[in-house]
């Protein structure tokens, strides 16, 4: 029954969040909202519903471990699988502009979150400070896009997304089918999010795996699959920079706003293995970003091998129980 839950909650995530951001695009279309402003916020927001949704209904049962693995596992995922595959597909030309502002800016609040890691505990004044911080970045950025140029404009999802749908008849027609669509699919979300943190506390208990595991593997590759699609559907569309700016969005949102909204709700103890292990490779990872792009301001097929290869052993690394073997003998405690 375990297994059950898990696939068919990771099933209804996955279909949930593609309706939920085709809708929300939908919407936003008729509404004649700015594309700019629909890939900085209602895409972002919509690929990072799974984990918010996921987050706070593990918060709310008593798995707080499930919410830090969530989000760092999320961050690892995004970074190493998602542009791996994606750059793998077609080398990611980046935009100095992503690189400038957005990637250094996810260094600084990925550092943030490993000195909240290191502190123990994500409080929900923390997460209340983390929240508005997302709001004023997500202000700044849309101002900074706004003021630029047409032609130096970075590309975002939102315009991807809406392109994507509507060659494929996915953006509803009318803003009277597109609510329902969009309603549907937050259902959606919420229906399987709450499948797949059940199923996924059942397989710790009867493995007697670490939740704090069971959320950087299982939970964090389930959850980034929206992520994935679209950065696979960007690089096969030649979009390579919409694949690195959703990624870099995307992470940007798991700590803000994800792991914010949740220590809104409940305080959010953080496990050791998280704290002095996990957090440090999602931190490494992220700066390692940097220099494979200034390089060459891309992230070429050997780059992108290496990532997924360092994916899979870091994955391998978590069942095999080395991260806490390794705290065990070193003198963190």
């Amino acid at each position: 029954m375990a297994y059950i839950q898990l696939l068919a909650g990771l099933a209804i995530l996955v279909v949930g969040g593609e309706t939920l951001v085709r809708g929300a695009v939908a919407i936003a279309d008729r509404l004649g909202l700015p594309r700019l402003l629909v890939g900085l916020t209602i895409v972002a927001l919509g690929t990072s519903a799974p984990e918010l949704t996921v987050s706070i209904g593990a918060a709310l049962k008593g798995a707080p471990d499930l919410v830090t693995g969530n989000v760092v596992g999320s961050n690892i995922s995004n970074i190493l699988l998602v542009l791996g595959v994606a750059a793998i597909i077609t080398p990611i030309q980046a935009q100095k502009k992503i690189v400038g502002r957005d990637a250094l800016f996810l260094v600084v609040v990925s550092s943030v979150l490993a000195g909240l890691c290191i502190v123990g505990v994500v409080s929900p004044l923390v997460g209340g400070v983390l929240v508005i911080v997302y709001a004023i970045y997500s202000v700044l950025s849309y101002l900074s896009e706004r003021g630029a140029p047409a032609a130096s404009r970075t590309d975002t999802a939102g315009e991807l997304a809406s392109e994507e749908a509507a060659e494929h008849g996915g953006v509803p027609g009318r803003l009277q089918t597109a609510v329902p669509v969009f309603l549907g699919g937050c259902i959606a979300v919420v229906i399987g999010a709450d499948l797949l943190v059940d199923g996924a506390v059942e397989i710790a208990r009867i493995f007697s795996v670490p939740e704090a595991v069971v959320g950087l593997s299982l939970l964090a590759i389930g959850t980034s699959l929206p992520e994935l699609a679209i950065s696979i559907i960007a690089a096969c569309r030649g979009h390579s920079d919409v694949a690195l700016g959703n990624v870099v969005g995307s992470n940007i949102t798991n700590i803000l706003v994800v792991l914010g909204a949740t220590a809104m709700v409940s305080p959010i103890p953080v496990a050791d293995q998280i704290a002095y292990f996990d957090v440090w490779v999602m931190l490494g990872a992220t700066i390692v970003l940097l220099p494979v792009l200034v390089s060459g301001w891309q992230l070429s097929r050997v780059e992108a091998s290496l990532f997924v290869t360092a994916f899979v052993v870091y994955i391998v690394a978590l069942f095999m129980g080395w991260p806490l073997r390794l705290i065990e003998v070193l003198p963190f405690n």
